[in-house]
């Protein structure tokens, strides 16, 4: 009788274990299911983000002009930008730099309103990413204007990193006569088009 009541209750036990067992079994899938739930809803959440942040840059972008927008799209395709944000730009047209017809020398004036874009760009301390493009009226070749485009470009970066702005955050690029903002018909079209634009990015 003794050896029956010792074998009943070390059932019993058993039972009570395989049964404990299986509510920790059971508790212990819960909590990894319900970890993986938080992960997979914290990855839905960056994704989420992350295409808004897109679209974000997309609206973006589609309120740039077309230079202001290639500007853009070239420095993130170069790895230059974190987040590709376009702060402003400066244009620097006939009437202030006073480009004459095939040069590229920047007059007082032109040096005077670099000199004060310069002290801005100190003043605010932030590391931005500079993309200066030329560009030209539509007398000559397009060759000749390309070569024209680009000298005046450099020009402005040259002058710009003699007064403290690293040549490695500015890039240039020459659109010669591709990109006129007035019609090339009038001699005051064709001076808004000598013009060297400054993208600035951060």
């Amino acid at each position: 009788m003794k050896i029956k009541s010792c074998a009943l209750i070390v059932s019993a036990v058993m039972v009570g274990a395989v049964g404990m067992s299986g509510c920790a079994t059971k508790s212990f899938v819960r909590e990894q299911v319900g970890a993986e739930d938080r992960k997979l809803d914290a990855e839905g959440r960056l994704i989420d983000a992350q295409g808004n942040r897109l679209d974000q840059d997309d609206q973006r972008l589609a309120g740039l002009d077309r230079t202001s927008r290639e500007a853009l799209e070239r420095a993130r395709a170069a790895g230059k930008l974190a987040e590709g944000k376009f702060l402003y730009e400066m244009v620097l047209s006939d009437d202030s730099v006073k480009f004459p017809v095939d040069r590229a020398t920047l007059s007082p004036e032109a040096q005077a309103r670099l000199m004060d874009f310069v002290n801005k760009l100190k003043s605010d301390n932030r590391n931005v990413y500079l993309e200066i493009q030329g560009h030209t009226d539509a007398t000559g070749s397009p060759m000749l204007n390309k070569r024209l485009g680009e000298e005046r470009a450099e020009a402005v970066r040259l002058f710009m990193n003699k007064q403290g702005v690293a040549l490695n955050r500015m890039s240039t690029i020459s659109y010669g006569q591709e990109a006129p903002v007035a019609p090339n018909k009038t001699r005051q079209g064709r001076a808004q088009n000598r013009r060297v634009v400054v993208i600035v990015l951060a």
